[in-house]
């Protein structure tokens, strides 16, 4: 059985076991989130949510709070010798799913 969940703006395909990050949600490590913004639940049966399933939730555990790697902006106007060079780094939450209930 697989779920299709919601968050962060963003769709993940997970299964039980399934390890997976997302962008940073405000929770500790080794603490346990529920995801109630589920939009399919596959398997031998398909349920499609409009647009979300109710009833249906997906249980995670936080893994852990990490970063992403640097990602490099660089900046340059021609004729004018300016330049702006910056860096960022994305914060995430590594997830691992405990059980689907549909």
């Amino acid at each position: 059985m697989y779920a299709i969940v919601l968050t962060g703006g963003k769709q993940y395909r997970v299964e039980e076991g399934t390890i997976f990050e997302v962008e940073k949600l405000p929770v500790e490590a080794g603490a346990t989130i529920t995801l109630d913004k589920v939009l399919l639940i596959g398997g031998e049966e398909c349920k499609i949510g409009k647009p979300y399933l109710e009833g249906a939730s997906v249980s995670c555990e936080v893994v852990a709070q990490t970063r992403g790697p640097r990602i490099r902006v660089f900046k340059r106007w021609r004729r004018n010798d300016s330049r702006c060079l910056n860096g960022h780094r994305q914060y995430y939450t590594t997830l691992r799913v405990n059980s689907i209930v549909a």
